[in-house]
């Protein structure tokens, strides 16, 4: 009870300290507050923005891509090899399976009446792009985003312009198809354009070519191209590497399956990877804001030489004295990182309505001098809105983050107020 009473008086110094008047020297840990707290606002708005960008380009590519999980042939290239074609109705029935397409991928040329260029070009399922996921990324210019017909195809905003491909008009698409003798010959089917879509990345829009699975049949070598299933899950974020391990073992050695970070692994890594860079960095200045806080710790125990000595006289121990400044630290890291985690995470959940209006003001200028406008988010090659994504576990950690370098910054000030001796103190107090 008494150690308990003690340690309590010691923390209602410490609070004083802080929150005391100004002219006692709590300006100082304000002063240190308020620099960990303005350090702390663009850490949390920019950790926002990252996540939310790098959450709405996996989201996209996800959904439009590569899915969330690939079913694919352990023995593609064996004659006796089971045909893909038959897991798909038995995945589709599969507990948290939300749909499954069949998809065949390869290389061509689209030629069309303005030229012609390589593409990518995707064969699926026709409902594949009916789907909710989707419907929710694929925008679509001109005619509709279907593949009903046997002929139709659907071509990116960037790879129509290339070709001069209008919604309605034919075009050819041709690959190439390898002979049983080894030979490679053309092979050319005609197309009609039954809709101009766009995923919202150049990159994307400059190279996809979708026909339907079936039309992708006949005009994809087999040899070089692999069919395979495009898996949509529930949550593919949540438990997906357990569920792909599931249905491999589910599937009795005919046929394994890859996570979407499995099947893009340097994509995705780099995301990650840009991720942590950025947290580096934020760390780093978590620690400059840390050093301020051991600067006012310096100078508040200059200030309160006197205050240290009266409670060295009355029976403080060290371990007392430095407990005063360290509980000190501890709490202008507590306020600061409240203060500036509340601004930051403000800030940042409604960065687009930021952007919008500095869009806003950036282009009423831009007008009166007779200037194109400007817009910040180009969703050809960005999101167009940011997805608002709070990574909980990491705002908590740069919070005790932030706490533990306060109090490391500002033990060794701490402890020498603890070991000066009363009657130094009463000498050089003021």
């Amino acid at each position: 009870m008494k150690c308990t009473t003690k340690f309590a008086a010691l923390f209602f110094v410490a609070f004083r300290y802080l929150f005391g008047k100004k002219h006692r020297g709590a300006h100082y840990l304000f002063g240190a507050a308020g620099g960990i707290a303005l350090s702390l606002i663009p850490i949390m708005a920019t950790l926002i923005v990252a996540d939310g960008m790098i959450r709405g380009i996996t989201d996209r590519f996800l959904e439009l891509g590569t899915g969330h999980i690939q079913v694919r042939q352990i023995d593609f290239s064996s004659s006796e090899a089971l045909s893909i074609d038959i897991a798909a109705p038995v995945l589709a029935d599969y507990p948290g399976v939300r749909g499954v397409w069949n998809e065949v991928d390869g290389i061509g040329i689209v030629l069309g009446t303005k030229g012609k260029t390589g593409a990518t070009i995707r064969a699926i399922s026709p409902s594949f792009w009916k789907d909710k996921g989707s419907l929710l990324y694929l925008k679509t210019l001109s005619g509709e985003a279907a593949l009903e017909d046997s002929g139709d195809v659907l071509l990116g905003t960037e790879l129509a312009k290339k070709v001069g491909a209008e919604t309605g008009k034919p075009l050819r698409i041709m690959s190439v198809r390898t002979l049983n003798d080894g030979r490679k010959v053309p092979r050319t089917m005609r197309f009609n354009v039954r809709g101009i879509v766009a995923s919202g990345y150049h990159e994307i829009d400059s190279m996809w070519c979708l026909i339907s699975y079936e039309d992708g049949k006949r005009l994809l070598d087999g040899n070089d191209s692999e069919p395979y299933l495009i898996v949509k899950i529930d949550d593919p974020y949540k438990k997906v590497d357990e569920f792909a391990m599931t249905l491999t073992n589910s599937m009795q050695g005919f046929f394994y399956a890859l996570t979407w970070k499995q099947v893009q692994p340097l994509q995705y890594s780099s995301y990650e990877q840009t991720r942590q860079i950025l947290l580096f960095i934020m760390a780093f200045i978590v620690l400059i804001a840390a050093v301020n806080v051991s600067s006012a710790v310096s100078m508040l125990v200059i200030e309160r030489q006197r205050d240290i000595a009266v409670l060295k006289a009355f029976g403080t121990g060290q371990n007392g004295i430095t407990f005063i400044f360290l509980t000190g630290s501890l709490l202008t890291a507590i306020s600061g990182g409240l203060t500036g985690t509340a601004a930051g995470l403000f800030f940042g959940s409604r960065i687009n309505e930021i952007i919008r209006g500095l869009e806003s003001f950036i282009n009423f200028w831009t007008k009166l001098f007779g200037k194109n406008a400007i817009q910040i988010l180009d969703p050809g090659f960005y999101l167009e809105t940011i997805p608002i994504v709070i990574h909980w576990p990491t705002v908590g950690g740069i919070g005790i983050f932030t706490i533990f370098c306060a109090i490391a910054a500002s033990a060794l000030p701490a402890c020498r107020a603890g070991k000066t001796k009363p009657v130094e103190l009463l000498r050089k107090a003021p």
